[in-house]
């Protein structure tokens, strides 16, 4: 008994930060490798498009015409986004070439140094930082979003290195650190126009801190003036200034979609907020009291139901379509509602908990992070989804293993156990989320390359609806998406029309359809990160009140159209098939 006492005691003794880094970089690679030849997804076309471009015209990132909202547009009236990741792209592309499994392992870098950041920044807050690192990469909004090209895990690793930096060069007194960290806050806004957020939540941390202005206050500038040139330079290369345009945009899509009520915009934040930091539900029972828990899912039923039942709408474009297709799994959807709910009004309180002691500017930091980034995600942002609420994800999982802390975690073999068995489930829940997503996104390449070689012999010209990894798919191909101001069809010409996909939704009527081939891919899994039926909406609420659901296993259609006569622009068309809008 001594022996393995001693045993164990010198284990830890000899366990150093180095080996946590180690630890963190090898499981972070174990949960994405698998995914680095996933088929390119949602948004992922828009950054390797710009990505392409940027390698023509190094200044000129969005100077192309696309579509991707119906009809044909410039790049700069699509993309939200600053350019630094499709850069990055650009960067990856030019040495290592354009094919899926590069540029995933080129952006397998950003994914890292979240990771290793994370656990930096927890080095400050908590005795268990591995714990907390864990307890963020373990989670569906980590895993799923590392899988992709998008620049939501880029602009999260330059603010959590920022805020690493910051901190550490106020400790010390560090101008460099803290240059640093100026560097790495623009770096982040020009990556996801988000990322300027950590200049308040920074100031805020630094005021409570040191009780007065000083002379820090003056790198805060730095990224403000950078982020106003951006602004500038824009307005100038293409007619509008892309920041504020994107402001702009996102409150006119709440208005054009159909806005939704406060109460259906934070109950959904709230289930948001929970899937995707699905550990925060799986440590509850170490966390809470039992008389706590059993409120807590009270309160998630009592809210699920009131979505469920209609007391609360989904506002008027989403109402009637979500509200169908939750009644087909009316109690499957609702206990995974009351169960999202739940996790995620645990994690608000814990962060409410911490402004109490507004006081502490370790508390004021993580508690205004995590509700910062809710309050925008529910109430500022054009849609509620999972990439949105990644943010909060690190300082949720910090804040979990500070309470941790209060329990003599690191003193308590027992429960270290039933911790990292927790952990261990929310890590196998996440990436069977990440492979049904992958299998998702590979299953609209099968479907391009299905389609081209049924097609490729036959007369007329193949046009096609829908966007995300599809179309990216099917001009790949050379097919044709339907730009519905200006496209004329001929007789014999193939329309296709996904099911599952964003503005793929008018079914030409009978009269012009000279025959109907129907392709049906039958996805292995039996979850969803996007499907009305289930209530799953990932990458936009406009699909449901989940981030994920589970649910049986979805088929993905196709349908192939022949006409028998020409069909003319923004005519013949009837049905619908998905949101209006694809996610941004």
């Amino acid at each position: 008994m001594n022996s393995s006492s001693e045993t164990k005691n010198s284990f830890l003794a000899r366990w150093s930060n180095r080996h946590s880094y180690f630890l963190l970089a090898a499981v972070t690679l174990l949960c994405l490798l698998p995914f680095s030849g996933r088929a390119f997804h949602v948004d992922d076309p828009l950054f390797v498009w710009a990505g392409q471009q940027i390698v023509k015209h190094p200044l000129d990132p969005y100077g192309f015409q696309v579509v991707w909202d119906n009809f044909s547009e410039p790049m700069s009236e699509i993309t939200k986004n600053p350019p630094l990741a499709c850069y990055y792209l650009a960067a990856i592309g030019s040495i290592a070439g354009w094919s899926e499994r590069a540029l995933h392992l080129g952006f397998l870098l950003p994914a890292l140094a979240l990771v290793l950041g994370t656990y930096r920044l927890s080095l400050r807050f908590t005795k268990s930082p591995l714990v907390a690192t864990v307890a963020a990469l373990l989670t569906p909004g980590v895993l799923v979003s590392a899988s992709s090209l998008m620049c939501d895990v880029m602009m999260l690793a330059f603010w959590v290195w920022a805020a690493v930096l910051w901190m550490e060069g106020l400790d010390d007194g560090k101008p460099a650190y803290l240059a640093a960290s100026s560097l790495l806050l623009t770096l982040g806004a020009l990556t996801k126009y988000f990322g300027i957020c950590l200049v308040p939540l920074l100031l805020a941390y630094s005021l409570a801190r040191k009780r007065r202005l000083g002379w820090w206050a003056a790198y805060f500038v730095v990224p403000v003036v950078l982020l106003a040139a951006y602004q500038l330079w824009t307005a100038i290369l293409y007619g509008h200034a892309m920041f504020s345009d994107a402001l702009d945009w996102a409150q006119t899509e709440r208005v054009i979609n159909g806005k939704a009520s406060p109460v259906t915009s934070a109950l959904i934040g709230i289930s948001f907020a929970g899937g995707c930091t699905l550990s925060a539900l799986l440590l509850a029972p170490f966390l809470w009291s039992w008389r706590k828990l059993a409120i807590g899912l009270l309160f998630g039923g009592l809210c699920g139901f009131a979505l469920m039942r209609g007391w609360v709408g989904f506002g008027p474009y989403a109402e009637q379509v979500i509200r169908e297709s939750l009644n087909t799994h009316s109690i499957t959807t609702g206990v995974q509602l009351a169960l999202a709910i739940a996790a995620g009004f645990a994690v608000l309180w814990i962060a409410g908990s911490e402004l109490r002691k507004w006081r502490d500017p370790d508390s004021l930091f993580l508690g205004l992070w995590v509700l910062g980034t809710f309050i925008f995600t529910a109430f500022v942002n054009w849609t509620i989804n999972a990439r949105s609420i990644l943010p909060l994800i690190p300082a949720a999982g910090i804040l979990m293993a500070r309470r941790l802390d209060q329990l003599d975690f690191d003193c308590i073999p027992q429960l270290q156990r039933k911790v990292a068995l927790a952990l261990v489930l929310s890590g196998v829940v996440s990436f069977w989320l990440a492979k049904a997503d992958a299998d998702w996104a590979n299953s609209a390449e099968q479907a391009a390359v299905f389609i081209h070689q049924q097609t490729e012999n036959q007369p007329g010209t193949v046009w096609f609806q829908g966007h995300w990894g599809f179309q990216y798919y099917m001009q790949l191909l050379g097919e044709h998406p339907v730009d519905f101001l200006r496209t004329g069809m001929q007789r014999g010409d193939v329309l296709v029309v996904p099911e599952n996909n964003a503005d793929a939704y008018r079914m030409p009527t009978a009269q012009f359809v000279a025959s109907t081939n129907v392709l049906q891919i039958k996805l292995p899994q039996p979850l969803s990160t996007m499907r009305w039926r289930s209530g799953a909406a990932f990458y936009s609420s406009f699909y449901g009140p989940l981030p994920f659901a589970f649910g049986p296993s979805e088929t993905e259609r196709y349908y192939v159209f022949r006409l028998s006569m020409p069909l003319a622009r923004r005519i013949a068309f009837g049905g619908l098939h998905a949101p209006k809008t694809a996610p941004k």
